[in-house]
């Protein structure tokens, strides 16, 4: 049998519980891992509530990011072999001691990449990359990321900062020196937070990559002259009544290969603020569902 933590109905927390399961075995297009790291994102007690639907077989473990050791191969799944350090995207829980990732959306650890680092990239630093590629902006434009200080923004933040871009980014002031940590102007959210925009950027910034929706993104929003570069990746509702839409995602290896790279080269740091032991998943994600989790937040399981 294998450990995982998950829920058994969907709601609050009072349903998150530690299970026992088989180790789950690959079907077509499948690798089973031994998990050694999982991310802790947003989406996970989104999940749990119920707020991205409700279809999952309950009960159901939570996580949808991991990296660990290929031990099986599914059926159709090239380029991978029982004893690889992968990391990619989990089918089947990530907050697991054994877990499957989707082959597709899979790709090899470097050497000079944790696991912990690997864990981190499949889903916030996927969507920060991915973000900054829908915007398209040039080397001496100026990005605007609402919601700076996640783990998603500041990924997005040195990508841009990567490709000679200006940013600013919505974040408290208690978040300050983190945000010119990145290279990048904070800009204290709330009222007034047009007035500080323009104070940053009186011509108005060239592109937004929202993070956190509402009546931010349509404050914001007055300081863009192109609305089609206002690319979300919150609230898809409120970016297309303001011009914009919602972020591409590449879902693929690919992507993840390049951003694994770019940590290897020293050139990316996902901003691992905490680590938990799996016997600690319930306080790692009360941390982030608080909204007041900055970078990263990492499981790591052995």
């Amino acid at each position: 049998m294998s450990k995982a933590f998950g829920f058994t109905e969907y709601g609050g927390p009072q349903h998150q519980t530690f299970l026992d399961r088989p180790v789950p075995a690959p079907g077509p297009g499948r690798l089973q891992i031994s998990v050694r790291a999982a991310g802790v994102n947003p989406v996970d007690w989104k999940i749990r509530r119920g707020l991205t639907g409700k279809g999952l077989e309950l009960p159901a473990v939570l996580g949808v990011e991991a990296a660990g050791v290929v031990e099986a191969v599914g059926d159709g799944v090239t380029g991978f072999a029982v004893g690889d350090q992968v990391f990619g995207t989990a089918a089947t829980g990530g907050y697991a001691e054994h877990t499957l990732l989707v082959a597709g959306s899979t790709a090899r650890k470097p050497a000079g990449v944790s696991f912990a680092q690997a864990a981190a990239l499949p889903v916030a630093a996927a969507t920060g990359y991915d973000g900054v590629e829908h915007v398209g902006l040039k080397a001496g434009q100026t990005l605007l990321i609402l919601g700076i200080a996640g783990g998603v923004g500041s990924v997005a933040a040195q990508i841009a900062r990567e490709r000679g871009i200006r940013v600013l980014g919505t974040a408290s002031n208690a978040n300050r020196p983190f945000v010119e940590s990145l290279g990048a102007t904070q800009i204290r959210y709330g009222d007034g937070v047009v007035d500080r925009i323009l104070l940053a950027a009186p011509q108005g910034v060239d592109g937004i990559l929202d993070l956190v929706g509402g009546a931010d993104v349509r404050a914001a929003a007055e300081t863009l002259a192109d609305r089609s570069r206002l690319i979300a990746t919150s609230d898809p509702g409120t970016a297309a009544e303001l011009g914009g839409s919602f972020v591409r995602r590449s879902g693929t290896g690919a992507t993840l290969a390049v951003l694994a790279e770019l940590v290897a080269d020293g050139r990316l740091d996902p901003h691992i603020t905490a680590t938990y032991p799996l016997a600690r998943a319930a306080e790692a994600l009360a941390e982030v569902e608080s909204g007041h989790a900055r970078g990263k937040l990492i499981l790591e399981v052995s």
